[in-house]
């Protein structure tokens, strides 16, 4: 069986082209970062306070390396917090006290039940059982939407690579039984273009219903809650984020329809494939049980205070007990330690979950994330969040909150083409907040706006 980071490393290849053209941009970095960060260190820079001053030289060439990715991302990450130390910005507890933020947590917990869904596979099963939905194997449309729909619904809850490296070869292999035989080469192109870039968008559209659903959304509300207070929990951005998704996955669903299947029929004779393999899985076994209970019991933790605010008991002494007992961080790591304690085979005291299996979860991302928190942080105590936020601010013609919202998604969505998604978020989410506060508008919209630009 394949393992989390073959699968996704069997996504995440590039074309000879692209390797080459990512070389020469990594080159290209090594020598432009200390080139920039030297540049800023010694160049006037109006009235700066040297303390902000020495932050936008390191601000700089943390830039340059993520968007080039010459040392790798969490690496970068890194660097900076140590190089804000070192130049006597901050102290080292100040500076890395961002990587132990709760929502760490919440990364961790829900890397590891993820890489549990994945060990056990309850994704398969979720995929195959879906498809195996009467009726859904003989029409080339409704395999279509199921398919995406269990694309976008597992990317809410893992991320988007992993989701789309499950489900990528189970797309494949039904468009390959689905099309053999048929008399138009050109329909069975349409149908697998249709699966395939429905797999890939899906995953990305469901990344941004629920907070742990792909990182920058967990930057983004980190961010909004260690520099400007605002506190969005896992039920609220699940308010914001799930109409957002079923609307994207709907527009996805309708042009895939109209675009390569219309007037398109299948052999439906290979559909028992679906079937086939929904057998070849057998009944749950005891660690997929086990892994769907810590999943389960986890999004209750995680929901039960939205659920409680609905019924109009957010306020119950219930609630607020609950509230500071059972943060989302804890909740998530609640789920994680179940994943410990629920026996495989009790005699052999093997457990549903090794660590030797928790630990391949993706490490550089919770650094990536860390590291986004700490120059943030730095950005706004030395002041120079606010320095960049009001010369920023000066060249706007318009500064609403709409135009401010519309602005860095905008720029968001561009960067991240350069740059991975989480590094556009940590680049851009904390210059939308400090333009925000700089115009004095609330920046959790453009804050937003921004998070989900980046995905």
């Amino acid at each position: 069986m394949q393992t989390f980071h073959e699968a996704v490393g069997a996504v995440e290849t590039f074309s000879p082209a692209e390797e080459q053209f990512n070389r020469r941009r990594r080159t290209a970095g090594l020598f432009l970062a200390p080139a920039v960060f030297l540049i800023l260190l010694f160049a006037p820079l109006g009235d700066l306070p040297v303390l902000a001053h020495r932050m936008a030289a390191i601000m700089g060439m943390v830039v340059v390396l993520w968007v080039t990715e010459a040392l790798p991302l969490a690496i970068t990450a890194i660097l900076g917090p140590c190089l804000a130390v070192v130049l006597g910005i901050t102290t080292g507890r100040a500076a890395l006290a961002p990587f132990a933020d709760p929502i760490i947590f919440l990364f961790i917990g829900g890397f590891m039940l993820a890489q549990a869904m994945f060990v056990h596979g309850v994704d398969r099963r979720i995929a195959y059982g879906a498809l195996a939905m009467p009726g859904v194997g003989t029409s080339a449309f409704r395999i279509l939407m199921v398919y995406g729909a269990v694309c976008t619904a597992l990317s809410m809850w893992i991320s988007n690579t992993a989701t789309t490296a499950m489900m990528f070869p189970i797309g494949l292999s039904i468009v390959a039984h689905l099309t053999r035989g048929r008399e138009s080469e050109q329909g069975s192109r349409e149908f697998a273009n249709a699966m395939m870039l429905m797999c890939a968008f899906g995953a990305s559209v469901g990344g941004i219903g629920t907070p742990i659903g792909t990182p920058p959304n967990l930057i983004g509300i980190g961010m909004l809650n260690r520099i400007a207070g605002a506190n969005i929990t896992f039920f609220g951005w699940m308010i914001l984020g799930v109409p957002i998704v079923l609307a994207l996955f709907g527009f996805l669903v309708g042009y895939f329809h109209f675009r390569s299947l219309r007037g398109l029929r299948l052999d439906t004779t290979g559909s028992g494939l679906i079937q086939e393999e929904l057998r070849r899985l057998g009944p749950m076994s005891v660690g997929q049980r086990n892994v769907v209970a810590a999943f389960g019991v986890t999004v209750v933790l995680w929901l039960l205070p939205g659920v409680l605010a609905i019924v109009g008991a957010g306020q119950s002494g219930f609630a607020r007990a609950f509230n500071a007992a059972v943060p989302e961080s804890v909740a998530a790591m609640v789920g994680a330690v179940l994943l410990f304690i629920l026996p495989l085979h009790w005699r052999a005291r093997q457990f549903t979950l090794k660590w030797e299996e928790a630990v391949r979860i993706d490490w550089g991302i919770i650094l990536l994330f860390g590291g986004g928190l700490a120059m943030g942080e730095l950005a706004f105590s030395t002041g120079l969040a606010e320095s960049i936020g009001r010369g920023i601010t000066s060249w706007l013609p318009v500064q609403s909150e709409v135009s401010l919202t519309i602005i860095f998604t905008a720029v968001a969505i561009v960067m991240s083409e350069a740059a991975s998604n989480t590094a556009s978020a940590n680049m851009i989410v904390p210059i939308a907040i400090a333009v925000s506060q700089a115009a004095g508008i609330n920046p959790i919209q453009p804050a937003l706006g921004a998070t989900l630009g980046a995905s």
